[in-house]
């Protein structure tokens, strides 16, 4: 995959909205011309299907970069890292699983930033626990859940509210907060500079085009993990798949009381209940997902 070499890369040199304007220029593929090209480079390792693949996507890995600005990292240095996962996704798709390149890409490219992030991050800033790693990707996403993504340090409440959601404790998620405070580059920012060309990162992101490779894959995306998580539940008894959905797929979910009042038991015990099922749903999602071929291995 030598031709790799050819494609446009950011720099802070240049600024990325040149970079922006660049790869807008490459088409997005339609369906049957993406299997094409995905067949004629299993088939035959034709170096240029897999460059066309990648180019017609890399719109797709700068917009999951763009979700990932707020950890204090040089934004052109996180969008390389999602081309990497992008190239390492083109190079093991296999077009015949039935479903679009962008779904499989979306998870490489994922995996790839938050490699590069878990390196950059020293231990000591980001936490060693899998509960602070998994508030230190899923803080921002909470926040903005309740209403509190511009603030500074959060409220008693939204700590409460977060730290349950994210099952970590009120203060980890004020420690955590603070050290990504002040590193979030705002999505009001101008870049280009302040002529007619300037534009802002929210603009940007928001795409007028109604036949993107985002939207395909946000809705593929949907619709493949709906399936996942109908399968997986299987995994779960009816008290577990019971407490679950409750407590994490309602729109409104139910209390840890009301729960334990309920079942007759402790609200810890729903919590140790709603914890493990939730673990043995995950691990169960990313077994399937895997043998779909969704997920990079370990």
């Amino acid at each position: 995959m030598s031709s790799y070499a050819n494609l446009p890369a950011p720099s802070p040199e240049q600024g990325l909205n040149r970079y922006l304007q660049e790869i807008r220029k490459f088409p997005l593929l339609e369906p049957e011309e993406e299997y094409m090209l995905a067949k004629a480079w299993v088939d035959r390792q034709d170096s240029n299907a897999a460059h066309r693949l990648v180019t017609s996507h890399l719109r797709l890995a700068a917009k999951i970069a763009m979700g990932y600005r707020g950890y204090g990292l040089p934004q052109a240095e996180v969008i390389s890292e999602a081309n990497v996962g992008l190239m390492q996704a083109v190079k093991r798709f296999d077009p015949e699983k039935g479903f679009r390149l962008a779904t499989y890409a979306m998870w490489w490219i994922r995996a790839s930033i938050q490699e590069y992030i878990l390196r950059s991050w020293s231990l000591v800033k980001l936490g060693t626990t899998s509960a602070q790693k998994k508030l230190f990707f899923n803080l921002r996403k909470a926040k903005a859940k309740v209403g509190a993504l511009e603030e500074g340090d959060l409220r008693p409440e939204n700590v409460a509210a977060i730290a349950q959601a994210l099952s970590v404790t009120e203060t980890e998620v004020i420690d955590m907060n603070r050290r990504l405070a002040g590193s979030d580059a705002s999505l009001n920012a101008t870049i280009g500079g302040d002529g007619e060309g300037s534009s802002q990162w929210q603009d940007w992101l928001e795409d007028e085009d109604s036949d993107q490779a985002g939207e395909y894959a946000e809705r593929d995306e949907m619709d493949a993990r709906r399936a996942l998580l109908a399968q997986a539940m299987a995994v779960l008894n009816e008290r577990e798949r019971d407490i679950l959905v409750q407590r994490r797929l309602s729109d409104e979910p139910v209390t840890l009381e009301d729960l334990s009042e309920s079942y007759g038991v402790s609200r810890e015990r729903i919590r140790q209940i709603e914890v493990r099922a939730f673990e043995k749903l995950q691990n169960r999602m990313q077994e399937l997902a895997r043998g779909k071929g969704m997920l990079a291995s370990a």
